[in-house]
């Protein structure tokens, strides 16, 4: 059960996952980082990644001078659940959208009614 694949192939998943968000989408996505992990610490070991920081959507006048945000994608995790080197494409993609769409303020029941589980 799941894929083995080097940090870097997969952050050049991650990179071409990022290249797919519309540009307009992606130039508003600022103090802000990604970094990939190998994965989470437990209880959260199977964590596929995560968003910590404060959502585009909530900030305001007094958002300043803050460390970056964060979207952390654990490849690891991931790799355990894909079986095939497309489903370790499709999985990357998801992921780092999701978080991506965290940043905006997108909650994860929205994101579920949008198809992105």
């Amino acid at each position: 059960m799941g894929m083995q694949m080097a940090s870097g192939p997969f952050g050049e998943l991650v990179d071409r996952a990022l290249a797919q968000i519309p540009a307009e989408l992606l130039d508003l996505v600022e103090n802000c980082v990604l970094v990939i992990e190998d994965r989470a610490p437990e209880p959260d070991a199977d964590l596929l990644g995560y968003y910590d920081g404060t959502p585009l959507s909530e900030r305001d006048s007094r958002y300043a001078g803050v460390l970056p945000d964060r979207i952390v994608i654990f490849r690891e995790a991931i790799l355990d659940i894909c079986e095939t080197p497309e489903d370790v494409v499709e999985e990357v993609r998801i992921t780092v959208w999701h978080e991506v769409a965290h940043f905006f303020g997108i909650d994860d029941e929205r994101l579920h009614e949008l198809g992105y589980e």
